[in-house]
């Protein structure tokens, strides 16, 4: 079967099943073209929720379609590459947050989206790269802050909040590749460009880098506005070399180069237009999650939403 062709299938399962398709930016790009949503995790789970479908075809790694599921008793939410991890979510467990909280008793656990239902359940807030520093700044002071998994994200925080967090030593993977020693060759090399680059990257917590006027650190969808309402011309992306799709497809004109031209989330991949075929003619991959369990992991969510 050639791409126009499942393309073809897949608006036709569509129609027939009422279904929506959302895809992450790091999902190969002819799955970001059936998409009916494009967007972060977060985002896109919201998205779901408002949606009118009954079934939701997630197009990314298994915890964010579970994210989509919490926010939606009511749909049916299927994961097309059910085996699609996520170096962090894999990094932390219910059973390993629980002997966290336990020696740290009176602290505030604030879970990054990318984790299990399981490890929400047992967070006070959630936070997205988006709204990571705020989520922190509304927290008392008086209160230790637990933040996992991803220590990058956490480190960029205290940088910018002046706040001391504990810290789980998860990384993504893909971010992790990045390093200072990139950006700041990549500010020589490109004079006249903002550097956009995703605050789970190892160079996130550069004091010079924070403080510099061309560099932006953003989430995904962070990066794409910033693209669409700056007047430059040519950005350096700091992300997962897919996101370049979107932005070039969104921005006529505008030049994007990736920092490195090999950052991919191999887990991503896994996501395809044929088992996203299979999942809307068989059902595969729907995501069930235990009510209580969802019903906890619910509440951080929730408090997170309410950040702005």
């Amino acid at each position: 079967m050639d791409i126009l062709q499942a393309k073809e299938k897949i608006e036709r399962l569509k129609r027939e099943k009422n279904a929506v398709i959302l895809a992450h930016y790091y999902a190969p790009p002819d799955v970001q073209d059936v998409a009916d949503f494009l967007g972060d995790s977060l985002g896109l789970s919201q998205l779901a929720a408002s949606s009118e479908a009954d079934v939701i075809v997630f197009g990314g790694v298994h915890f964010m379609a579970e994210t989509a599921a919490i926010l939606c008793p009511d749909k049916t939410v299927l994961s097309p590459a059910p085996d699609a991890g996520c170096s962090l979510a894999d990094s932390i467990d219910a059973a390993r947050l629980a002997a966290w909280k336990a020696r740290h008793p009176d602290g505030i656990v604030v879970s990054y989206v990318n984790t299990t239902a399981e490890v929400k359940a047992l967070t006070d807030w959630c936070c997205t790269s988006a709204n990571a520093v705020k989520v922190v700044e509304s927290l008392p002071e008086s209160r230790p802050v637990l933040f996992g998994p991803d220590k990058h994200l956490g480190s960029h925080i205290m940088q910018v909040t002046g706040r001391k967090m504990e810290l789980w030593d998860g990384v993504c993977t893909v971010h992790d590749e990045i390093s200072s020693m990139m950006i700041h060759e990549a500010l020589k090399r490109w004079p006249d460009a903002d550097i956009l680059i995703h605050p789970e990257a190892t160079c996130s917590d550069d004091k010079e880098l924070i403080g510099n006027e061309r560099v932006v650190f953003a989430s995904t969808a962070g990066m794409l506005k910033h693209a669409a309402a700056s007047p430059k011309k040519t950005f350096v992306i700091a992300t997962e070399a897919d996101t370049m799709h979107q932005l070039e497809k969104e921005n006529p004109g505008k030049v994007f180069v990736p920092v490195s031209p090999g950052i991919y989330c191999r887990e991503m991949k896994k996501v395809s237009l044929e088992n996203i075929i299979e999942s809307l003619e068989t059902g595969k991959g729907k995501v069930v999650l235990d009510e209580n369990i969802r019903t906890k992991a619910l509440l951080p969510i929730r408090r997170m939403m309410e950040i702005k």
